[in-house]
């Protein structure tokens, strides 16, 4: 019996269902809207004076080679610590992937 609660779906559940109750349960703290008291629920707030609305609309491609950069090195890295270090095979294989990681980012920050 003890071992079916440790199992993943189960233990799932369990924390699931404690979550739920406890949304439930915290409602009652929660912030309600009073009636008639217009848009400002919705509006923006900043230091008690009212902002205008921002119309800026946010660019990522500036976001995606760092972001790139981050994946492909933590990669290389997971790889090269994983690598045992038994026979020279496993070394080559490390060293292919520092190669591989330093080619990526050569191509990822050509000027």
């Amino acid at each position: 019996m003890n071992n079916i609660l440790l199992s993943p779906p189960a233990a799932f559940l369990i924390l699931l269902t404690g979550m739920l109750i406890m949304s439930r349960l915290l409602t009652v703290l929660s912030f309600k809207k009073k009636e008639g008291s217009g848009d400002g629920g919705t509006k923006s707030y900043a230091c008690g004076e009212d902002a205008s609305t921002n119309l800026a609309q946010p660019d990522y491609s500036q976001f995606f080679p760092f972001a790139f950069f981050f994946t492909i090195l933590h990669v290389m890295t997971l790889m090269v610590a994983t690598a045992p270090i038994i026979n020279l095979q496993a070394c080559a294989m490390a060293i292919f992937y520092v190669v591989g990681a330093v080619a990526a980012l050569f191509i990822l920050f050509r000027s």
